[in-house]
């Protein structure tokens, strides 16, 4: 076993055991949806993590391909360039010089261009994944939203357009304390992506996801320190 890499199996079965621990402690809330939502994120982003770290031998191919295809019609064209001029001067020189420099650095620039096609391929794909984990933390969020621990103050009242609150203290705490698992849980599987894929563009979306994931965390947790302690239930 390594402790220097996250294991994607025990990721899955870590969210897995919340998604269980929500459904029998909240049987009616829909936070055990999100928590099932994000099994199957997490299952879908190790497969994804695991293929944008294999190299993309077919891509790769048909480059080498195109680079010596283009190589074979520069020297084909080249071969039947011949000068008829026998009294070259020095500015004709100079000018097929820079031709030929200027030619030399566009082709290298369309090789360098070529030879990241997989590079940007990979990016864009783990972009796309981190978009959809991104919007789910939104969603947990969203689940925690309305559980505030004010309407245990003695002097709460509510209005009409009150949302309906029936948890405990004990069951309050621990609903909060579910969403903020499932926050910190989503920036794990984030960082299956910069874990496969060492790209810069990567690296910072997922540092934006945790930090996004850590800064709701913390204000989850600081409902969690108003609640009174609870009693035995």
């Amino acid at each position: 076993m390594s402790y220097r890499t996250l294991d994607p199996d025990k990721i899955i079965a870590t969210a897995a055991n919340l998604e269980r621990r929500i459904g029998e402690r909240f049987p009616d809330a829909g936070l055990q949806n999100v928590a099932g939502e994000l099994v199957r994120l997490a299952a879908d982003t190790a497969k994804a993590a695991r293929e944008v770290a294999r190299p993309m031998w077919w891509l790769r191919a048909l480059i080498a391909l195109s680079v010596i295809g283009g190589g074979l019609v520069f020297f084909f064209v080249g071969s039947f360039l011949t000068f008829n001029r026998i009294d070259t001067d020095g500015f004709d020189l100079v000018q097929g010089i820079e031709a030929s420099i200027n030619t030399l650095v566009l082709i290298g620039l369309g090789v360098f261009a070529l030879l990241r096609i997989e590079e940007r391929t990979k990016r864009n794909a783990a972009l796309r994944g981190l978009h959809g984990m991104r919007s789910l933390i939104h969603v947990i969020d969203m689940h925690q939203l309305t559980k505030d621990p004010v309407v245990f103050s003695a002097d709460f009242e509510p209005t009409a357009s009150s949302p309906k609150r029936s948890m405990s203290r004990a069951d309050l705490k621990r609903y909060l304390d579910y969403c903020s698992e499932l926050l910190s849980l989503t920036g794990k599987v984030a960082a299956l992506y910069a874990q496969s894929l060492a790209d810069h563009d990567v690296l910072e979306a997922v540092n934006d996801i945790e930090n996004l994931a850590t800064n709701l965390s913390r204000k989850i947790w600081q409902k969690i320190m108003l609640i009174e302690p609870a009693t035995a239930q």
